[in-house]
């Protein structure tokens, strides 16, 4: 999609701190919908240059046309070493550097008995909700140190730490990447990248019929009733904090799990 072709009045507003990111340069993956497009949206909006990549070229378009001329998409599998590397590359070839990078792309599990998770369906939960927050770290990780440092954001689940009977897989997963987030905030730590992560509460996202746990609208009544502040969580509301830990408000945060959540898990 051309930025052209969108006219300005439906274009998103989202919230933010006007330039507070300015200069800066962010990739983040699965930028297609969800919290990825709503990330994509806010750091735009604070002044950021964005590289909107998604495994759909179609939606990476999209939402690279909502924010406009400071915008570029990137289509991209993340569970694959090559195909992200090149995704960093083109990000340095076109805006000359990257300042922050979150990696965001994720997939749901939907719940069943662990006797009935098949070992390929296994395979597929890890690599994209963990293997791949190694494999863009990887990546990303050189491009930042010839900037003089970073910001690694990373999008795990309140799941990793109370977890759901029938979502096994997706919860070993995200528990691996706030393993995998503290031990790259103390090895990246000499390199000034920070690596945090981000610890959301179901949200209301395309992805969360996925998981198959209830109606969408039954879900979100169900965790109303458990939610301190009374509500489902927004992407916005996710966004914002990616933000916070992207800029310089953050630059002595390193190594946390900042949960999005409403305090349903205090």
């Amino acid at each position: 999609m051309n930025p052209d072709t969108v006219s300005p009045a439906a274009r998103p507003v989202p919230r933010g701190v006007p330039g507070r990111l300015d200069g800066r340069v962010a990739i983040v993956t699965g930028a297609g919908s969800g919290i990825g497009r709503a990330t994509a949206l806010r750091l735009a909006a604070e002044g950021a240059s964005v590289v909107a990549s998604d495994l759909s070229a179609d939606a990476a378009a999209e939402t690279a046309a909502l924010i406009g001329d400071s915008a570029l998409s990137c289509q991209a599998d993340v569970t694959d070493g090559e195909a992200v590397e090149r995704l960093v590359a083109t990000t340095v070839a076109t805006f000359g550097g990257v300042d922050v990078f979150h990696n965001n792309a994720g997939m749901a599990q939907a719940a069943k008995p662990l006797g009935d998770v098949a070992r390929a369906e296994w395979d597929r939960l890890i690599a994209v909700n963990l293997t791949a927050f190694f494999v863009g770290a990887q990546a990303v990780a050189p491009a930042m140190r010839a900037r003089g440092g970073g910001s690694i954001v990373v999008t795990a689940s309140t799941s990793a730490v109370h977890p759901r009977a029938g979502l096994s897989a997706y919860a070993a997963a995200k528990s691996g990447v706030l393993g995998l987030t503290r031990a790259l905030a103390l090895e990246l730590a000499a390199d000034q990248i920070r690596v945090n992560a981000i610890n959301p509460v179901a949200v209301r996202t395309p992805m969360l019929s996925e998981f198959r746990l209830a109606a969408d609208e039954e879900l979100f009544d169900k965790l109303a009733t458990t939610i301190p502040l009374g509500t489902a969580i927004d992407a916005e509301d996710v966004a914002a904090a990616v933000a916070y830990l992207a800029s310089d408000d953050a630059r002595y945060v390193t190594g946390i799990a900042l949960n999005v959540d409403g305090g349903r898990d205090l």
